[in-house]
């Protein structure tokens, strides 16, 4: 009983910090519209601010405190809402989530920097002492936790539902306009929220760095750490504060009697992957359980102009010149390494990333739906390309297309009446998981990787380098010429017309769980076929080829450059293929300064029009003023290696 009562203890005090962390994404989704995925990172920044100060340079705990909680957060928050969120308005729905995400990886990339992961961050209690209570001993820092989460939930809803201010807090998304009539300024209004919700972040940073004072504070770590505030802020649906308080409590009990109780029957590996994926379970299956509710974009859908889709000759012809390129760098650089690493290997690279960007056009770019687990699907193939048929077999293609079209489906079942926010977070749960529970597992990849041999057909080998890169360039072509074959045809149309409005795609008849799951299918495979080349390419593969962080930013990159085309997803792999072998520690900062400063460019920088009136190929045909293809949704065109000018 005693053991009982302490793991509840243990329970509520963890569930006391994720509730500090997700009535703050409560406060800033309602004040604003954007969920914002960058709240464990500004956690993660103040734990290691309040590391940096206390320990660093011996500042007094209180003043430390003062200067992260009163000064940091509040400046860091407004700054934020004016330089970024402000700028949102208007946009469609994927473009906050795409914004956060950079924030996130700015933050990582900084914090990487300033405090290297190598070195050792630990902390001591704010409060010390310990006292007893029902035969088990508890340190008043414990108690302060729990205290402090109870005054903020019960502060915030007074604030609220029972001030001036509060009730424009609410109003500011329903109606600013309205609200601005009403003698206050949405602006102030939004800015509050974000002002409110970085210093509930910061704090919930704070207090759960505290909590890890036998392994001690790291970046990932903390940074992943509030995701258990996410499940709770979807249980309360984003809106009501005491019910995100409850459902935090909840969690933190379940992960503790989990921990405590459940895994000991386990094995250890097994347990050590479970703990590591619990809170993105939890993630998980509090969207899948729960009704869905409407979301609201920050502001109004954007009209933008779309893209005039290229006719099948205008792409094969593209696609022909695409692969006379490809044999040309092959012939030139069959020989030539840049700092030992051969170029080939970086263009088989680049080609095999770029069919994963592929299956992001089709997911966001076509249909707008934000998935962030593509690399997971990419690195489930590349293992089964390397153990089926001994590796190096056509067959292992043909597994990893198969089976990662499953997991795909299963993962979009689930999910189907899930739209922009929800599903988003689904994708981030399962990519998460998989990187802790299966890629982590040293069963899998193991120490060395998993070689993989170059592919055999008869008569026809594949060894060589320059064969090898000429392979996947082909491929490359192919899955581009599908990917616009389907944008061409009624299943692309109607990819389209879902993106554009769901609810008058279903009022019409069409069936929007089927084509949900069937375009997600589609990615996933093309993702597990590129992640079986790309182990061909490389020869070997392991855990950190496909990490969590790593396809977060891979995603970033590619609607820096344009998720709604080609161009750009070929694009977005180069720059990711030259950051990642040459200056990996710049690559989430690169990255997420791009993806903020695109921050008012909808279509990323190839939906910049001047620049594509300037790289449009001969080839391309300039359509005609008032030609048929302007919509709302959509984007810039693309062919293979260049774009299409939109309708004057």
């Amino acid at each position: 009983m005693t053991a009982f009562l302490q793991y509840t203890v243990f329970g509520v005090i963890l569930g006391a910090g994720f509730a500090i962390a997700a009535t703050g994404l409560v406060v800033t989704y309602t004040t604003s519209g954007v969920f914002n995925f960058a709240q464990g990172a500004v956690g993660m920044i103040a734990a290691f601010s309040y590391w940096e100060l206390v320990v660093g340079h011996h500042v007094p705990v209180l003043a430390a405190m003062a200067i992260i909680l009163l000064v940091g957060a509040p400046i860091a928050g407004a700054l934020v809402e004016r330089v970024l969120m402000r700028r949102l308005h208007g946009a469609t729905a994927e473009r906050p989530i795409m914004v956060t995400l950079g924030l996130t990886v700015i933050l990582t990339g900084v914090a990487t920097i300033v405090w290297p992961p190598s070195n050792q961050y630990q902390l001591d209690p704010i409060v010390s002492g310990t006292f007893r209570l029902v035969g088990i001993n508890l340190q008043y820092q414990q108690l302060l936790t729990i205290g402090i989460a109870v005054v903020l939930v019960v502060g915030l809803r007074f604030l609220f539902y029972s001030t001036r201010t509060g009730v424009g807090l609410r109003a500011v998304v329903d109606d600013p306009g309205l609200l601005a009539m009403s003698g206050a300024s949405p602006n102030m209004m939004s800015q509050y929220g974000w002002i409110l919700g970085f210093m509930m972040a910061a704090l919930a940073g704070v207090l759960l760095a505290l909590t890890q004072e036998q392994s001690g504070i790291s970046i990932t770590a903390m940074t992943l750490l509030v995701v258990n505030g996410y499940a709770a802020a979807v249980v309360g649906r984003l809106k009501s504060i005491p019910v995100t308080f409850v459902a935090a409590i909840v969690i933190g009990l379940a992960e503790e009697y989990i921990i405590y109780y459940a895994l000991p029957h386990v094995s250890q590996g097994l347990a050590s992957d479970i703990t590591l994926a619990l809170p993105m379970v939890f993630l998980f299956v509090a969207l899948v359980m729960l009704p869905s509710v409407r979301l609201r974009a920050a502001g109004r859908l954007s009209t933008v102009r779309v893209p005039r889709i290229p006719s099948g000759r205008e792409s094969l012809a593209g696609g022909a010149a695409f692969v006379v390129v490809g044999v040309i760098f092959a012939l030139v650089f069959a020989t030539t390494a840049v700092k030992g690493i051969p170029m080939l290997q970086l263009g088989g690279d680049t080609m095999t990333l770029g069919m994963v960007a592929l299956s992001l056009v089709l997911l966001i770019g076509y249909s707008g739906q934000v998935s962030l687990c593509q690399f997971s699907f990419m690195g489930i193939g590349a293992f089964l390309m390397g153990k089926v048929a001994g590796g190096g077999s056509l067959l292992g293609l043909v597994a990893a297309a198969a089976v990662c079209a499953l997991l795909g489906a299963l993962v979009a079942l689930p999910t189907i009446r899930l739209r922009d926010l929800y599903f988003a977070l689904a994708t981030f749960a399962f990519a998460d998981a998989v990187d802790q529970g299966f890629f982590g597992d040293a069963r899998v990849y193991g120490g060395p990787g998993v070689n993989v041999g170059r592919i055999v057909l008869p008569g026809i080998s594949f060894g060589g380098d320059r064969a090898e890169f000429l392979l996947v360039t082909v491929f490359f072509v192919l899955a581009a010429l599908l990917v616009l074959a389907i944008r061409r045809s009624l299943f692309g149309r109607r990819l389209v017309a879902m993106s554009d409005s769901p609810a008058a795609y279903a009022t019409v008849g069409l069936n929007l769980g089927f084509t949900k799951v069937a375009v997600f299918a589609i990615a996933a495979a093309m993702a597990g076929i590129a992640g079986g080349l790309y182990a061909t390419v490389n020869q070997t593969v392991g855990t950190s080829d496909f990490g969590f962080f790593s396809g977060i930013i891979f995603v970033l990159f590619v609607t820096v450059w344009s998720v709604r085309t080609v161009s750009g997803a070929f694009l977005a792999a180069l720059t990711y293929v030259v950051l990642y072998n040459f200056w990996q520690t710049g690559l989430g900062l690169v990255a997420g300064i791009g993806i903020i400063l695109i921050g008012r460019a909808a279509s990323g920088i190839l939906g910049i029009e001047w620049l594509t009136n300037a790289v449009r190929l001969p080839w391309v045909k300039r359509p005609a003023d008032g030609d048929a293809g302007a919509a709302v949704t959509g984007s810039d065109p693309s062919t293979i290696g260049g774009e299409a000018r939109v309708a004057g």
